[in-house]
């Protein structure tokens, strides 16, 4: 009796540190994929290509092989609008702090000068510049992939305590006709059938820098799931599977789902060959459970996952949700592999923001959606 309550102590034990060592390493990721040095992982400062370095680098130590021949990256390109320079707005003789009181609408033009507004409904606009001032509750940025003949500025409502009558915006813009970027894919060949599939996926990129002083860290959106995504690289690549479990870091999701639509139009596998795919994406908090999108287009390997969460009590709750083209495994689906993408619920509210930031993540279900993760492809595998 003695023993076996030894024996499960020391189990208890083993798991505790386990995942005490995962959540270290999730950590150390997050917080050094939303460091400054890598500048948002976007399109100034070469934050997308610092962060691809390092995937790169992550995936050696790992034990990982390259998908495709001895590089893990997969090269594509597309068109981007940046705004490298100055970023610098006043209303009515008001400097404002970028990204906190004010954005850049992403397609806008860079424009320099002072000029005086009109109220238009709820717009302020200065037609002869074709300048425009949105006020806003809540400032949200995003990726452009062109430049209009327009500048709009969104301004959070609170940073005003009179209307703006004037404005002085002194900023720069640069279209780059061809960015270009790295996919990273590396795999782990199967003990038993090297030719079946099992795919884990998630986006490096974000959103970059807005100047030469702001960038947005993309804590939650995604070094979350790059955090998951690498513990699981290392676990498989330690403890091989019967299937090829491969892993791919996207570039390029964020302006509209770039390198997941390149990858599955130029597969550097057989794309008949995933049995089947998980993506990630914000997956930082979870005191509310995970969101399941295509569950109820597979409702087979969606009553498996919640019987397994069932059996083992990892989840609050799992909550289905129909086909959404909100991530990189909507190409997938749309060629025939039956793909999940899964994202937590709860916790904090930053979300394209500049407080998106490592310390408001409480990772509150990481361990539990590894472990989940982990007897879900065991499963799958039988």
């Amino acid at each position: 009796m003695k023993r076996l309550l030894f024996l499960l102590l020391l189990s208890f034990t083993f798991t505790s540190i386990t995942s005490a060592q995962d959540l270290r390493a999730a950590r150390k990721t997050i917080n050094k994929m939303a460091a400054p040095d890598f500048w948002g992982r976007g399109y100034t400062k070469e934050g997308m290509a610092k962060a691809a370095v390092y995937l790169c680098d992550e995936f050696k130590k790992a034990g990982l092989q390259p998908m495709e021949g001895n590089d893990y990256r997969q090269n594509f390109s597309y068109p981007v609008n940046t705004f490298p320079g100055k970023m610098d707005v006043a209303i009515n003789g008001k400097k404002l702090i970028p990204g906190k009181d004010f954005i850049i609408e992403p397609s806008s033009q860079g424009i320099h000068g002072s000029m005086k507004l009109e109220q238009k409904d709820s717009i302020y606009r200065n037609r002869a510049q074709r300048m425009f001032v949105v006020l806003k509750d809540k400032l949200t940025w995003s990726v452009a992939q062109k430049a209009n003949d327009y500048t709009v500025i969104e301004i959070n409502k609170k940073a005003l305590t009179t209307k703006p009558d004037s404005i002085t915006v002194d900023i720069d813009n640069e279209v780059i006709p061809e960015f270009i970027t790295s996919n990273i894919c590396g795999v782990v060949k199967g003990t038993q059938h090297p030719d079946s599939i099992l795919m884990l996926t998630a986006h490096y990129d974000h959103l970059g820098g807005m100047g030469e002083h702001t960038f947005f860290p993309g804590a939650n959106d995604n070094a979350s799931g790059i955090a998951l995504l690498l513990n699981l690289a290392r676990y498989y690549a330690k403890n091989p599977a019967p299937y090829t479990i491969a892993f791919v870091c996207f570039a390029g999701e964020e302006p509209g789902l770039k390198g997941s639509s390149y990858f599955t139009t130029f597969p550097p596998i057989p794309l008949s060959s995933i049995k089947f795919l998980i993506n990630v994406d914000m997956v930082g908090t979870g005191e509310k459970g995970v969101t399941v999108v295509n569950a109820t287009i597979l409702p087979k390997q969606f009553a498996l996952l919640n019987k397994i969460n069932n059996q083992q009590h990892y989840l609050s709750k799992i909550t289905p949700r129909n086909k959404a083209a909100n991530s990189d495994h909507y190409f997938f689906t749309e060629k025939g592999v039956p793909a999940f993408f899964i994202y937590t619920q709860g916790g904090i509210s930053a979300y394209h923001d500049v407080d998106d930031i490592p310390a408001t993540l409480p990772l509150t279900e990481f361990a539990d959606l590894f472990k989940l993760f982990v007897k879900f492809n065991a499963e799958l595998m039988k």
